[in-house]
């Protein structure tokens, strides 16, 4: 049965991308004989295009995507090159790893509620050094440049890109290259980037390129942080397809089109800088500048990574003050009184948002699990791990903007009688979720020392038998670890729960989203709370059952 495994993965990946994205052609050409649709036509994307504003939503998205990247990038590289192989680096590594479990749209509330007019750091300063004894009138948040919604992707896709480069690490001769550079007279970022960063960079691509694709499509952080006045277009893009008026659907099928079109010119740009990079340190390099005096540069990036994780472990910080507070006028930097008045009003509404994320999310991760276990297992049988087709079938939905096929698919559900129901927001998580578990899950695999295997085959053990008593048990820990990111996935999903939940399947983090729009940071707290300590919950889990299993296994425990 371990041969059907990778096609099944395949399926899951790829099959619900392309008939997402047929769904959201037809009607975005004004084909959709349901809503009396029947003739090609152009009419949808010269309502779209007359829409006001559209082209500053476009410019938003677009700059969200290209500018994320560039700068969560730039600052890994220049943290690894310059940290690497130090007991600074192994202390940010562990601060800043945790945060990939923080779902999107509890860091972006977290950081409203620091950088507000009336959040924390103008409460740490106000009124002894700035006078104020209320809120300045500032646009902060929801700035019409979209700077604090790039600030809020920042600094979600830093330890993205942060975990996927310490992966790549092993696969190149760090030390070698930087004892090297050393030798000849290079500082460690200069040496860094002109030996090691381009082997690191060709393996960590696909994942800056799904940085870009969700960057420019980001639905809740956009919510959250980003403008209003226009809205971002992915942001307009749920409104369109969330309008009472059945007929605005092909408007909305052609502004997903104009989203991907969108995202695609962001990559396209991403490419063009990459080769104007790649040119620029080749001339260094002919020039032959040592880059010695790097200290400076090295400092900022140590800063600027301290600060990412300060930023939003602070932000979760908040969220759960904000939770149990009282009277919390400004300036006072603490509330005057602490009561859970918020979360008894609260907690009658939040049984079914909670049941609905945890069941959803337990179950498409368990299937994901499974997928990922058995194709992994097909390749270590047949040797043959599918190469670069492959890895480009597990990033395909990452790659793809959520908001360019699951319009679509949401339309070819119905189509096909599949409404609203449980089964159809775990597959279309399942989507999402597979991916993160088996990038989590293949290196640990394939890193597995198969001597222990051949150990059993010596004794007489077959495969079956070594498969669930030595290899599962062994890697175990990497499993469930690989699960709770997949939970976390899950979790934090908004826009596929939104359409395809239909308003009827609601979660914790559509929740919300949804209460951010109110003021009422008491009850936005709660939620958000919520939603980051489920993930949290998972990786407490995926930590605390092996060392429950293995207590008294020495060699099973971590150093």
């Amino acid at each position: 049965m371990l041969r059907f495994a990778p096609l099944l993965a395949i399926a899951v990946l790829a099959l619900p991308v392309i008939a997402g994205l047929a769904g959201t052609l037809a009607p975005a050409f004004g084909y959709l004989p349901a809503l009396g649709g029947s003739e090609i036509s152009l009419e949808p994307f010269r309502i779209v295009l007359g829409q006001p504003g559209l082209l500053r939503s476009c410019l938003i998205a677009l700059a969200s995507g290209v500018v994320t990247a560039a700068i969560s990038t730039a600052l890994v590289a220049l943290f690894v090159g310059g940290w690497s192989e130090t007991r600074t680096f192994r202390l940010i590594q562990s601060l800043v790893s945790p945060l990939l479990a923080v779902p999107h749209a509890a860091a972006a509330f977290g950081l409203a509620f620091m950088i507000a007019p009336s959040g924390f750091l103008a409460r740490l300063v106000s009124p002894w050094a700035t006078g104020w004894t209320r809120p300045p009138d500032w646009l902060i948040v929801n700035d019409s440049l979209g700077l604090s919604l790039m600030a809020g992707l920042i600094v979600k896709e830093v330890p993205f890109l942060l975990l996927i480069t310490l992966a790549a690490l092993p696969q190149v001769p760090l030390a070698a290259s930087n004892r090297l550079a050393g030798s000849l007279g290079y500082g460690r970022v200069a040496g860094f980037l002109f030996t090691t960063w381009p082997a690191i960079y060709r393996q960590i691509r696909l994942a800056v390129s799904a940085v870009i694709a969700f960057a420019s499509s980001a639905v809740d952080v956009a919510v959250i942080l980003g403008p209003t006045t226009p809205a971002s277009l992915p942001v307009r893009l749920v409104q369109w397809m969330n309008d009472p008026e059945l007929t605005a659907r092909f408007m909305a099928s052609a502004g997903a089109v104009l989203q991907l079109g969108v995202t695609l010119a962001a990559l396209l740009i991403w490419f063009g800088l990459e080769k104007l990079c790649a040119m620029a340190t080749m001339r260094l390099c002919e020039r032959g500048p040592r880059f010695r005096a790097d200290a400076g540069i090295r400092m900022v990036a140590l800063l600027a990574m301290a600060t990412t994780a300060i930023a939003i472990f602070g932000g979760l910080g908040l969220l759960a003050l904000w939770s149990v507070s009282g009277l919390w006028q400004f300036p006072h930097v603490l509330p005057a009184s602490l009561s859970l008045r918020g979360w008894q009003q609260t907690l009658p509404g939040i049984g079914d948002p909670l049941t609905t994320t945890v069941t959803v999310g337990l179950a498409a991760t368990v299937l994901s699990a499974l997928i990922v276990v058995a194709s992994l297992a097909r390749e270590q049988e047949t040797g043959r791990s599918g190469g670069n087709r492959a890895l480009l079938f597990i990033y395909l939905p990452l790659l793809v903007p959520q908001a360019g096929f699951v319009f679509g698919l949401k339309l070819f559900l119905v189509h096909g009688g599949v409404g609203a129901n449980w089964a159809a927001l775990v597959f279309v998580h399942l989507v999402f979720v597979l991916p993160y578990v088996f990038l989590s899950l293949s290196a640990p695999w394939r890193a597995f020392d198969r001597r222990y295997e051949a150990i059993a085959a010596g004794l007489g053990k077959g495969r079956g038998t070594t498969f669930l008593a030595i290899r599962l048990p062994m890697l175990s820990r990497a499993i469930l670890a690989a699960m709770a990111v997949g939970f976390a996935v899950s979790v934090g999903q908004y826009l596929p729960t939104v359409l395809i939940g239909a308003g009827r399947l609601v979660t914790i983090t559509t929740e919300a989203v949804a209460l951010g729009a109110g003021g009422n940071r008491r009850i936005i707290g709660i939620y958000a709370f919520l939603q980051m300590l489920l993930p949290f919950l998972g990786f407490a889990l995926a930590a605390l059952v092996p060392a429950l299993l293995f207590r008294n296994r020495r060699a099973m425990k971590i150093a």
